[in-house]
């Protein structure tokens, strides 16, 4: 509290000191304070710490040149200080605005729904973020396993009767959202060989 009453007089004084050149440098505070007509100018108010008390400059035997120095610094720490703060409050602002953008995008997800096909995909700006068998018989060999999966495609080691693939994008960087079935056709199964018949008995 204190060093921060002294900085503002600091900076007072030093416009004060810097507009006289009358001001010997030499001459202690308490010497020039002492004259009556200059006691009630700015440096002649000014106060310090010193061990927690607060002193007045007139009471020292601080010189002039040493108070105008003193204020010089404290202007530029002030004005350092003022610097970092307009850095930090213009880092604390962008922050914010990019918070506020990404609370004012939202989430926007699809589903494909995928039919004869051991691969699932999505469309161009969605991210996969899942990939479920919903289709499958024991006949064919009942649930397929899912050998690969990422935010590009999902596959299966067989093909499978149908899965479900949920695709997802950040508003505005995708097209709109549109659960679709996209149906497969089933490939030609290959001709089964047939059996070699049996010759048939002829009765004598």
């Amino acid at each position: 509290m204190g060093s921060g009453k002294f900085l503002a007089g600091a900076i007072a004084a030093t416009a004060l000191l810097a507009g006289c050149q009358m001001m010997p440098a030499e001459q202690t505070v308490g010497e020039y304070c002492a004259n009556p007509d200059k006691a009630d100018e700015a440096v002649c108010k000014l106060k310090m710490e010193i061990d927690g008390n607060s002193t007045a400059l007139a009471d020292t035997d601080m010189r002039l040149s040493q108070a105008r120095n003193m204020a010089d610094s404290a202007t530029e720490a002030a004005a350092r200080a003022q610097a970092s703060a307009d850095a930090a409050s213009a880092r604390a602002d962008a922050a914010m605005a990019l918070a506020e953008e990404a609370n004012g995008k939202e989430v926007q997800c699809e589903t494909r729904t995928i039919q004869n096909s051991d691969t699932g995909s999505c469309r161009p700006g969605y991210a996969l973020t899942s990939c479920t068998q919903t289709r499958y018989t024991y006949r064919a060999g009942g649930m397929s396993i899912l050998r690969e999966i990422n935010d590009e495609q999902c596959r299966f080691n067989s093909r499978v009767l149908e899965m479900q693939v949920r695709c997802c994008a950040v508003s505005g960087s995708a097209p709109q959202p549109e659960d679709t079935l996209i149906e497969n056709e089933v490939p030609p199964q290959p001709p089964q060989p047939e059996a070699p018949k049996e010759p048939v008995p002829v009765s004598p």
